[in-house]
């Protein structure tokens, strides 16, 4: 399996801090942020790495990175021009993947749980995607699921949220997600959207579902760069204050 680390965008809720540098750049502790995803891939075996960057900060991320010999694996970068879904990004690493699983996850997530485990005892089949219960549904896509775990539904932040389980950033796809990112078509507002895509392995009864336990924290806004920091101060033993 192959990994994939979207960090595209272009951060706007975080300006001005993303006037110079990307937003999964920023420092979390003693480190950027992007190093947190990384880290979970590496951890399940995953010796090839595809970060999608936008334009304007490539460059940063391989003065951060470099060519991933100092981690132990190799990396690729890939451009994302404009920020046309995450769809769009995983799309731009079909070369990259050369018919290989992909585990694909967001440059601004941090998960307290250990998800290597899940990617290394993915059967190669279909895809996974993760559910988390928050008490903001709405901003999220949201994943409806019976007793079973068998997926009924996933809606891309509706007005009327059928559970309370928002999908995080993390997704596990099978060999033929290219495919099926050739036959959704841009939202209204101009994105693949990822959500779309899921509905894709949903329909064809091949999507399973997993349940994140422990903390998720999308970094992308200033209150929740902060939140990051402070978790991960007092999980590396700071005394930095609670929230």
């Amino acid at each position: 399996m192959k990994g994939v680390i979207l960090s595209g965008g272009k951060g706007t809720r975080l300006a001005p801090l993303t006037k110079v540098t990307s937003k999964q750049l920023l420092h979390v502790y003693d480190r950027p942020l992007i190093y947190y995803p990384l880290e979970i891939l590496l951890k399940a075996g995953i010796k090839e790495v595809c970060f999608v960057v936008a334009p304007d900060h490539a460059g940063d991320f391989l003065a951060y990175l470099g060519s991933g010999k100092e981690f132990g694996a190799r990396f690729t970068y890939e451009i994302q021009d404009e920020p046309a879904g995450l769809a769009h990004g995983l799309s731009l690493t079909e070369s990259f993947a050369d018919k290989e699983p992909i585990a694909f996850i967001l440059g601004d997530n941090i998960f307290e749980d250990d998800l290597s485990e899940e990617i290394k005892n993915f059967n190669g089949e279909g895809a996974k995607i993760f559910a988390k219960e928050v008490s903001d549904p709405h901003r999220f896509g949201v994943v409806e699921f019976d007793k079973d775990m068998n997926v009924i539904s996933i809606e891309e932040k509706p007005k009327n949220p059928k559970s309370n389980f928002g999908q995080p950033g993390f997704y596990i796809y099978d060999t033929t997600v290219y495919d099926k990112i050739r036959t959704i078509k841009p939202s209204p507002r101009g994105e693949l959207e990822i959500t779309d895509l899921n509905n894709v392995y949903l329909k064809e009864g091949k999507l399973k579902v997993g349940i994140i336990k422990g903390k998720w924290i999308d970094a992308g806004t200033f209150d929740s760069l902060l939140e990051a920091n402070l978790f991960i101060a007092r999980k590396k033993g700071s005394q930095a204050p609670s929230l």
